[in-house]
């Protein structure tokens, strides 16, 4: 199921497999076994492909969906302004 997702990350980064490979140092064949979900993918590769393919925001919602990354991303919009107003 996940690797639908990592896949249009690695296309939106306009990456082809053999590129995204070479970046994060895994194989070819590794990284569409992972697309295909014939391959589980370890932390430290997902944060490599995100890394690579510049889709943070995108990877927080298939990691949390979306309600938890709305809600999170409203939290932290108000983080400067309570610092602001803490400061002064």
């Amino acid at each position: 199921m996940q690797g639908v997702h990592l896949k249009q990350f690695r296309e939106q980064a306009k990456l082809t497999q053999q590129q995204l490979a070479d970046k994060i140092f895994k194989s070819r064949t590794a990284i569409s076994k992972i697309e295909n979900d014939e391959q589980e993918i370890t932390l430290g590769t997902f944060k490599d492909w995100v890394i690579a393919t510049n889709c943070e925001v995108q990877a927080a919602v298939v990691l949390f969906g979306t309600e938890i990354f709305a809600q999170a991303s409203q939290v932290l919009s108000l983080v400067p302004a309570f610092i602001r107003f803490s400061i002064f």
